[in-house]
């Protein structure tokens, strides 16, 4: 078999929507049978699932729609505030441009959605994929979005042996030709449960898929390989000093990320920049630290992997009398409050290993 053998798309189709009103999981932000999706629903959503798993999100995604059940609410909330909802899922210019795209749709479009996916990529933080499912689920439009479970999907029913990322305008190609011209939404949707809970990474449950009969992978035993990848080049590793700062009376010192870049907006413990060349101790005093103290390095190394690299932050630790210095930048914030700070993963890391070791 080939990728012409498939020559009736709507029959896969209807097939796959019969499995998937027999099987779908009764998620918070799926509409009931018969409403019609919310687009803020859908899009909040798809937003905390990218790089996530369903059963992570679910918490979170509960947590944010009662705290900002419409655009509006999440509008009228502060940045600081949406960041420390957010704390836990990461990549968090994900949350700053949720916020962004809330006041852009509640201030400038009256909180009306556009309905087109070119019209809702030309939003902040959504991009090809997000915009076709809006599309599809939300208004019905015959958008396919096109994540990592679509493109196992269909390199497996069409034994695709490119490989990624070569192969993927090929396979977005392909999964448009299934694309229904009705139902789109719940067509949507059903592949996306479709790789998530039978056609999986390892292990695919092809003795309960729909598509079985027409999958060329399966039919050459070659399901579990593919889709295949090129060899990606190893992380580099960054390195790094963080400074705990603390204060008797006044508590710790940390400070704000800027708005831009990694990590933006979020609150940090002070760090020296992040390179590839190791940091001596007193160079890191010498260049970065937040104030004049008697600095003592901690048997602490904090260790964090982002999308591109891996980092390796020291820590060095000192502690202050008297009254707090006027000229030190940043924020003082007692040591029982710092649970209630936007602090993403990599800094509660360090709020840890200092604490234990400090």
């Amino acid at each position: 078999m080939s990728a012409s053998a498939i020559t009736d798309p709507a029959r896969l189709a209807s097939r796959l929507l019969d499995w998937y009103d027999a099987n779908k999981r009764d998620l918070p932000w799926r509409a009931i049978a018969g409403e019609r999706a919310d687009p803020y629903a859908v899009w909040v959503s798809e937003v905390m699932l990218q790089q996530t798993t369903v059963a992570a999100v679910r918490p979170y995604y509960e947590a944010f729609l009662a705290r900002w059940p419409t655009v509006e609410a999440l509008a009228a909330a502060s940045l600081d505030e949406v960041l420390q909802t957010w704390r836990g899922l990461g990549y968090y210019a994900r949350a700053r441009n949720l916020h962004a795209c809330a006041r852009l749709i509640a201030g400038e479009r009256g909180g009306r959605w556009p309905q087109a996916e070119a019209d809702l990529r030309a939003l902040p933080g959504i991009g090809a994929y997000t915009a076709a499912a809006i599309a599809a689920i939300a208004f019905e439009h015959g958008s396919t979005p096109v994540d990592g479970n679509v493109l196992r999907i269909i390199a497996r029913v069409f034994g695709i042996e490119t490989p990624l990322p070569a192969a993927k305008a090929e396979l977005t190609r392909l999964a448009r030709t299934l694309t229904p011209p009705r139902r789109t939404g719940d067509f949507a949707q059903a592949t996306m449960e479709l790789g998530a809970t039978v056609c999986r990474p390892r292990r695919p449950g092809c003795d309960r898929c729909p598509w079985a009969d027409d999958c060329v992978a399966r039919a050459k035993g070659s399901a579990e390989r593919l889709p295949r990848r090129s060899a990606r080049p190893p992380r580099p590793t960054r390195q790094g000093w963080a400074f705990w700062l603390e204060h008797a009376d006044a508590g710790v010192l940390l400070r704000q990320r800027p708005a831009r870049g990694l990590l933006g907006g979020m609150m940090e413990v002070p760090s020296t920049p992040w390179r590839r060349a190791p940091w001596t101790a007193a160079e890191a005093i010498a260049i970065a630290a937040p104030a004049d103290a008697r600095w003592r390095p901690l048997n602490a190394v904090v260790e964090h992997t982002f999308t591109h690299f891996h980092l390796r932050l020291s820590v060095l630790a000192a502690r202050l009398e008297g009254p707090p210095p006027p000229d030190v930048a940043g924020t003082w914030v007692p040591l029982p409050d710092l649970e209630d700070q936007a602090l993403p993963s990599l800094m509660m890391k360090v709020v840890a290993a200092a604490r234990g070791e400090a």
